[in-house]
């Protein structure tokens, strides 16, 4: 766990010293603060930042494979995936260090956002529910969880950043327009409908907005974010036997 922790804290770091991390926080405090402006803080409306957080699922589309892309496509181009595997590191290690520290650079990216609670503070009267907003918080961090998961896996196949990038990208967009689009087409039948609702991760962020903590949400997201990082671990174990 040790070697984790370091592992983490390279790659927290590494994301402040390469312009693609600034990129990222640039653009998703552009895109929160035009909403928070246009749709939240509009004079007479309520206070809230549901819609803020129900609409992470696509926030957060550009943002997560950028971070992720880099993880270990970049260290397969530049050659130094060998010397990290031949370490006496475990793979598991690896995976989860490189996790960590993409989510922990996830989560400072979404802690200025906090000026936005204390602004809706300020202005509203009464104060804004704690409830919604702390659950919206939580879903946020799950989904990037879950985002930047899948992000290391497709990191994990390709030497090439922009295929990590778009291949993560196109997935993530996928599963979004299966789960939330066909649902609610005519063409689809019932049953499906059903299993693809239950699938839908806006449907779950939903129910967060609205202040809605549901343990099955909860356990779905860790149990997606657990099977791709498991995935991920069987693709670096097979780099060992190439």
């Amino acid at each position: 766990m040790r070697r984790a922790v370091v592992i983490a804290q390279r790659e927290f770091s590494s994301l402040f010293r390469v312009p693609v991390g600034w990129v990222v926080i640039s653009l998703y405090l552009f895109m929160t603060g035009v909403l928070f402006v246009g749709l939240i803080a509009k004079p007479g409306s309520i206070a809230t930042m549901s819609t803020l957080f129900s609409v992470s699922a696509w926030l957060l589309l550009p943002i997560a494979p950028a971070i992720s892309m880099r993880l270990f496509a970049e260290e397969t181009r530049l050659g130094t995936i060998e010397p990290l595997m031949t370490c006496p590191v475990s793979d598991v290690s690896v995976v989860l260090g490189k996790f960590l520290g993409a989510c922990a650079f996830l989560v400072a990216m979404f802690a200025p956002t906090g000026l936005y609670v204390a602004i809706l503070h300020v202005i509203s009267n009464p104060a804004p529910d704690p409830g919604p907003i702390i659950a919206g918080y939580a879903s946020v961090v799950l989904l990037g969880m879950f985002y930047i998961s899948l992000g290391m896996l497709v990191s994990s196949l390709t030497s090439n950043q922009t295929l990590a990038y778009l291949g993560a990208l196109l997935t993530l967009l996928l599963i979004l327009i299966a789960t939330e689009t066909l649902s609610n087409m005519d063409l689809v039948t019932d049953q499906v409908k059903q299993i693809l609702y239950a699938l839908s991760i806006p449907a779950r962020l939903r129910d967060f907005a609205d202040g809605l903590i549901d343990t099955t949400h909860i356990v779905f997201f860790c149990s997606v974010t657990v099977l791709m990082l498991v995935l991920t671990t069987l693709s670096l174990e097979s780099r060992r036997w190439r």
